[in-house]
């Protein structure tokens, strides 16, 4: 009998994954109750020790079977879980079953998306779900990436290639920390911020500061920003955009799940006039992570990323009809994201989806009325997301600021935090469609009972 570690694939691979799983379920199972909350109590330090303890050696001289169990078990009782209602703080979302099943499948078959010999079904695959994507946003071809962070990299990247090296970022202050990082790694010249005291890019503002700059220009604007859940104004920035003759790209990473719902999808008029969009559907499409999308208008862009490796997509195989991978992506080697997400797209399909965004725009507005009634806490502003802010009344910042640490150390309740204003405001970012009203409850309850006073 062979005493080698048996394969996942193969004829055989299903027999061996089996007990596996089974054992990893269990693991999921008696390590979530053991935490019994939505994070570790204990701190940094606790969770360290715990962790070290049930990794032990990491590469011991001869292995362990148990480790598997042990180790899955130790990870659930001690990682912060996106599907109790307690934990709220990011743009984490509990994944669909189905979409993690599908993951497994992913993980099992192991296609890499670098050459068609290594991957037909999932090159095949991945051609007609990002076009179908690409074209909920009015536009024409769609690359998959890791997130918003590749997407908005790879978006500036083609706006250099598409307007030249002297390309200037122009960006409002609201926008995600990638995009002037971004511009940094590719060498641009030094971005433009664009005050934004209200949370969104004024189109005044922007149009005069267009106006005063010389040389090739990207704006990039915000569907959902990280903070507060805001949407700049994009028929009015499209608008300015083409008269300046800017590139515009647009940062949808949070807000792009709304083209799933009849209801809010509105919000999103405009989009179809970027150039480039980053959509995530590891937030707004309960997607494991990652599931990143950079939808592109003119699918001729695409053709800066273009690739040689003899070894990967020779002149000759491609002339013979063999898809050409390299030119859609900045990676290599690449799994097969694009599977999960098709499997969530047909098993929920638009009104499915729309329905899990509903939900949780909903309960957003729950938590704010909730909030508003309070006499004890203060709303920031009506939640235009899914995401809340607020903070005990009279607090100072370092008060409120105890008050997140407090909770998080008790493993009680996970909050974010936001200073649109200055000031430090509790960031409740409502991603999961199970949360119940006495949720919300349960959840200022514990904000007041920890707030000194």
């Amino acid at each position: 009998m062979s005493t080698q570690p048996p394969l996942a694939s193969g004829p055989a691979g299903p027999h061996a994954l089996r007990p596996l799983l089974d054992a990893v379920l269990d693991a999921l199972h008696t390590g979530t109750r053991a935490r019994g909350g939505p994070l570790p109590a204990g701190g940094p330090d606790a969770v360290a020790a715990r962790m070290r303890a049930a990794l032990g050696d990491v590469l011991p001289e001869h292995g362990d079977p148990g480790a598997l169990h042990t180790l899955v078990t130790a990870l659930a009782a001690d990682s912060a879980d996106p599907a109790d209602p307690l934990c709220a703080a990011h743009l984490h979302v509990p994944p669909l079953a189905v979409a993690c099943a599908a993951d497994l499948a992913a993980s099992v078959l192991n296609p890499s998306l670098d050459s068609w010999d290594q991957a037909p079904a999932a090159a095949a695959l991945e051609a007609d779900v990002t076009r179908a994507l690409a074209h909920e946003t009015g536009h024409a071809d769609a690359l998959v990436t890791t997130g918003a962070t590749e997407s908005n990299q790879l978006a500036l990247l083609l706006a250099r290639e598409t307007q030249g090296p002297g390309t200037r970022l122009v960006h409002g202050t609201n926008a995600h920390h990638s995009l002037p990082r971004a511009a940094w790694l590719l060498g641009l010249p030094a971005p433009v911020p664009v005050p934004t005291p209200t949370g969104t890019l004024d189109p005044a503002v922007l149009d005069a500061t267009l106006a005063r700059l010389t040389g090739p220009t990207v704006v990039t604007a915000t569907a959902g920003t990280t903070d507060a859940g805001l949407i700049d104004p994009l028929p009015e920035i499209a608008d300015i955009c083409a008269h300046r003759g800017a590139r515009l790209h647009v940062d949808a990473a949070y807000g792009g799940g709304l083209l799933f719902s009849d209801h809010h999808r509105a919000r999103l008029t405009g989009l179809d006039r970027a150039h480039t969009t980053a959509l995530d559907l590891h937030k707004l499409g309960w997607q494991p992570i990652a599931a990143g999308l950079l939808t592109l208008r003119d699918p001729t862009d695409r053709t800066a990323l273009d690739q040689r490796a003899d070894y990967l997509n020779a002149d000759d195989d491609t002339d013979a009809g063999l898809p050409d991978l390299l030119g859609r992506s900045l990676r290599t080697t690449r799994r097969p994201d694009i599977l999960k997400i098709a499997v969530t797209l047909r098993t929920l399909g638009r009104t499915g989806l729309g329905a899990l965004v509903d939900t949780v725009c909903a309960r957003a507005q729950d938590l704010a009325r909730l909030v508003a009634e309070h006499p004890a806490l203060d709303l920031w502003a009506p939640p235009t997301l899914s995401t809340v802010l607020f903070r005990p009344t009279g607090a100072p910042d370092p008060t409120v600021a105890a008050v997140r640490r407090t909770l998080l150390t008790e493993g009680r309740a996970v909050l974010g935090r936001a200073r649109p204003d200055g000031r430090l405001w509790l960031k409740a970012t409502l991603l999961n469609p199970r949360t119940r009203p006495e949720d919300l409850t349960a959840l200022l309850t514990l904000v007041e009972g920890h707030t000194p006073r």
